[in-house]
C-alpha cells in the first residue's frame, strides 16, 4: 500500500521540523502539506523540502477543501500539527482558538472517517500539548492518566480537540493517537515564543520582559527529539492511546533568560519584570515512561546542548527573528 501522508500546519515551527525530518527519512512517502499560512506560518521554513512535498494553502476548517485533498491525493495517514498556539493571543481573542483548534480538528477527523470508513487502520495522529493538564505544584509529573484541567482558552481548545480525537476512536473505531508534548524549542520557532523572543531582544539590547518573578517552570524538549517521537507514534502507536512526550529538562523561565544573556554576552540589567499573565500556570513537567516503555523513545538532547544549538542557529539565521 502507498503511503500518502497529510501533514497539517507544516509551515509552522514543529511541523516544519517534522516535515524536514520525515521526507528525508521516508523518501518513498508522498507528503502533502496543508497550511493556512497565518502569521505563524512561513514558507521559508519549508525551503529545504519544498521540492519533496506537495503544498496546499488552505484552512483545516474548510470541509470541502480537506475532502478534496483526501480524494485527490489518496491520503491514508494524517499527522495534525495545525493550531493556534500562543497563550497570550488566546486570552485576547479566544474565539479564533476554538475555531481552528476544535472545529479544524473535528473537520479533519470527520473527513478521514468519511473517506476511510469506520474501523479503518489508517493512522491519524493529533499533536497536542501538556498544557491540557493545567498546572503542577513543586512535585509530581503529568502522566497520561492525569486529569484534564486547562487554564487558558488555548489549552481548553486543545483539550477539547484531544477529546474529540479520542472519541472518534471509541465511536468509529478509528486508528487515532493523541500526543501531549512539553515546551519545544529549536530552529524555525516564531519569535513570539519565549526563547527566540528573548534572543531577539537581547541581540538588539532591548529590555527582556519576564512575567511575574520568572519562577514559572517548564519542561523543555528539543524539537528534533519530538519529531522522532511522533514518527514512532505514527508507525507504532497503539490505536486510541495518548502518549506524553517530555524532555525531563525542567527550567525556570528566569534561568533560561539569564542563560541566553550569558551566551550572548549581555548584561542581566536588560531583564525587566512585568505584570504576570492571567491564569499563568506555575509548572509543567511530563513523565514520558509510557512512550519509553511502549515505543522505545527517550529524548537524546540535553537542554544545555539543545539551547546552545538553538541560539547558534538564530545567530546564523537572524531573518527568523524579524
Amino acid at each position: 500500500m502507498s503511503n500518502n501522508v497529510l501533514v497539517t500546519g507544516a509551515a509552522g515551527f514543529i511541523g516544519a521540523n517534522f516535515a524536514e525530518y520525515f521526507v528525508n527519512k521516508y523518501p518513498d512517502y508522498k507528503v502533502v502539506v496543508l497550511d493556512k499560512l497565518t502569521y505563524a506560518g512561513n514558507m521559508n521554513n519549508l525551503k529545504k523540502v519544498i521540492d519533496k512535498i506537495t503544498f496546499v494553502k488552505g484552512d483545516i476548517c474548510d470541509y470541502n477543501l480537506v475532502l478534496d485533498i483526501f480524494k485527490k491525493y489518496e491520503i491514508n495517514g494524517v499527522i495534525h500539527f495545525a493550531a493556534e498556539s500562543h497563550v497570550d493571543n488566546s486570552i485576547k481573542n479566544p474565539f479564533i482558538f476554538t475555531q481552528t483548534n476544535v472545529v479544524g480538528t473535528h473537520t479533519l477527523l470527520e473527513v478521514a472517517k468519511t473517506v476511510w470508513g469506520e474501523g479503518s487502520k489508517n493512522k491519524f495522529v493529533h499533536i497536542s500539548t501538556d498544557e491540557v493538564y493545567g498546572s503542577l505544584k513543586d512535585d509530581g509529573y503529568f502522566t497520561e492518566k492525569s486529569p484534564i484541567k486547562p487554564s487558558s482558552p488555548y489549552s481548553a481548545s486543545k483539550a477539547s480537540s484531544d477529546l474529540i480525537a479520542l472519541a472518534y476512536k471509541e465511536t468509529y473505531k478509528m486508528n487515532v493517537n493523541v500526543t501531549n508534548c512539553s515546551n519545544n524549542y529549536g530552529p524555525y520557532q516564531h519569535n513570539e515564543k519565549l526563547i527566540p523572543h528573548m534572543i531577539k531582544l537581547a541581540m538588539n539590547n532591548q529590555k527582556l520582559p519576564v512575567y511575574g518573578t520568572g519562577n514559572n517552570i517548564r519542561d523543555w524538549l528539543y524539537v528534533k527529539d519530538h519529531c522522532e517521537a511522533i514518527d514512532l507514534v505514527f508507525h507504532k502507536g497503539i490505536a486510541g492511546e495518548r502518549y506524553n512526550i517530555g524532555g525531563h529538562n525542567e527550567k525556570r523561565n528566569i534561568d533560561i533568560v539569564k542563560l541566553i544573556l550569558k551566551k550572548l554576552g549581555k548584561s542581566e540589567d536588560l531583564i525587566e519584570f512585568v505584570e504576570d499573565r492571567k491564569g499563568h500556570d506555575y509548572r509543567y513537567a511530563i513523565n514520558p515512561t509510557k512512550i519509553k516503555n511502549d515505543l522505545g523513545w527517550y529524548p537524546k538532547t540535553t537542554f544545555e546542548e539543545g539551547i546552545n544549538k538553538t541560539i547558534d542557529w538564530y545567530l546564523e539565521n537572524p531573518i527568523w527573528l524579524e
